[in-house]
C-alpha cells in the first residue's frame, strides 16, 4: 500500500539511532508497514561499519508487465541516493526482495547525513514509483493495435486494495474499485466520488468498465463504485511523471483520509447542533417553569386569602358581639374629663340586683 509519507518512520528512526550512537549497538529488527511492506535491519558489533537493510513488497500482477522483479533502472536510482554509501547485496536476504549494505563511514557529517538517511528511508516509495513509471513508459500511447498491452494489468500494493491499468486509444486508464467498511463512510464516499466524477480526466461509475470483464469477482464487488483516471501523454512528460505516479499510488490513502476527515467534521457539526438545540430546549423549559411558579404562587395566595361571604359575615358579627361584651364589663372612661388631671371621674355602670331592698334607687354623688 502506498502512503502519503515517502519515508518510513521506523526505518528512519532506527538508522538515525545507529548513526548517532557513540558506541556500536546490536540491532536485529524485523517489522511490517501497512501490512504488505516488510523490513529487516541487521547491525552487528563485529562489523560496525556496515548496516544491512532488507525489504520486500507483496506484489501481485496480471498481464504483460511483471513487477515482482526489480528492474535495472530501479537499481540505478537506488545507487544514486548516496554514491559510495549504498551497495546492493546479491543475492538478497532469504525471503526478501532487496538487500542493501550501508557503509556508515562514507556518510557525510552534518545535515547531509540526515538527508541521505531520509532518502534511504524512502526505499519502498522509490521501488513502487519506479515500477509504475516503467510500466507507464512501456505502454505506447501511439499504438492503437490490439495486443497484450491492451489487457488490464492488475496491480496490488495491498491485499485488499488492487487497482487496474489498461490502455485505450491515445490514453491510459487507471481504475480503482472502492470499498469501505462503515455504512456512513459508504454514503459520504459515494457522494464525494459523484461530485469528483464531474471533473475532467476523472469519472465515477457504480459498475465496472467493460475492459475489466473476466477479472476476479472479489475485486469487482464494491459498495462505493469505481473511480477512473485518464492518463494522457502529457501526464508522463518530464517531471510530471513523478507527480502522476505518486498521485496514483496514494489515491487510496488520500481518499480514505478525506472520507474519515469528512465524517469527523459532520459528526462534530451534528454534536454542536444538538448541544445548541438542547440549550434552547432547556432555556424554554426553565422559562415555562418560572411562569408556572409565578402563576401558581398568585393563585395559591388568592385561594389562601379568599373566604366565603357567609363565614366572613359570621366572623364579623362575632367580633362585634365580643367587643360589646367587653365594653359592658369594664369601666367607661369619659374623655371629656381628660383636661382635669386630678378630677378625672370614672363612672361604673349600675349594678342591678334581683333581691328586694329598702331603697328603690341609688343616688349618684
Amino acid at each position: 500500500m502506498a502512503y502519503l509519507e515517502r519515508a518510513s518512520p521506523t526505518l528512519k528512526e532506527t538508522l538515525l539511532k545507529i548513526y548517532r550512537a557513540e558506541k556500536p549497538i546490536e540491532v536485529d529488527q524485523h517489522f511490517h508497514e501497512f501490512g504488505s511492506i516488510e523490513y529487516h535491519i541487521k547491525y552487528s558489533v563485529s562489523d560496525p561499519n556496515i548496516v544491512h537493510v532488507s525489504t520486500s513488497t507483496l506484489l501481485e500482477t496480471q498481464g504483460a508487465v511483471t513487477l515482482k522483479e526489480i528492474s535495472s533502472y530501479t537499481y540505478e536510482v537506488i545507487k544514486n541516493i548516496g554514491v559510495g554509501v549504498i551497495d546492493i547485496v546479491d543475492p538478497p536476504r532469504l525471503g526478501f526482495q532487496l538487500t542493501l549494505g550501508l557503509n556508515l563511514d562514507n556518510i557525510p557529517r552534518g545535515k547531509e547525513a540526515i538527508k541521505i538517511i531520509t532518502r534511504i528511508s524512502e526505499l519502498q516509495a522509490i521501488i513502487l514509483s519506479s515500477q509504475l513509471k516503467e510500466m507507464l513508459r512501456s505502454l505506447n500511447f501511439q499504438d492503437d493495435s490490439r495486443s497484450i498491452n491492451n489487457m488490464p494489468i492488475r496491480i496490488v500494493y495491498h491485499p485488499s486494495e488492487p487497482f487496474y491499468v489498461f490502455k485505450q486509444p491515445e490514453k491510459i486508464t487507471a481504475v480503482f474499485p472502492m470499498n469501505f467498511k462503515d455504512n456512513s463512510d459508504v454514503v459520504i464516499a459515494t457522494s464525494f466520488f459523484q461530485d469528483m466524477g464531474k471533473a475532467p480526466q476523472c469519472s465515477w461509475s457504480p459498475i465496472p468498465p467493460l475492459q475489466l470483464r473476466g477479472e476476479p469477482v472479489q475485486d469487482l464487488t464494491t459498495n462505493s463504485g469505481f473511480v477512473s483516471f485518464d492518463i494522457t501523454s502529457r501526464h508522463i512528460e518530464g517531471k510530471r511523471l513523478d507527480k502522476t505516479v505518486w498521485n496514483l499510488l496514494n489515491f487510496y490513502a488520500c481518499a480514505k483520509y478525506h472520507i474519515k476527515c469528512s465524517r469527523g467534521y459532520i459528526q462534530r457539526r451534528m454534536r454542536k447542533r444538538m448541544e445548541t438545540l438542547v440549550k434552547l430546549l432547556n432555556n424554554t423549559s426553565l422559562e415555562e417553569e418560572a411562569a408556572q411558579n409565578e402563576n401558581g404562587r398568585c393563585k395559591y395566595v388568592k385561594e389562601f386569602v379568599k373566604v366565603p361571604k357567609g363565614k366572613l359575615m359570621m366572623k364579623q358579627r362575632c367580633k362585634e358581639m365580643t367587643r360589646r361584651v367587653k365594653i359592658s364589663k369594664f369601666r367607661i372612661k369619659i374623655n371629656g374629663c381628660a383636661r382635669f388631671r386630678f378630677n378625672q371621674r370614672w363612672i361604673s355602670l349600675p349594678k342591678f340586683s334581683s333581691k328586694p331592698s329598702d331603697k328603690s334607687y341609688t343616688k349618684l354623688d
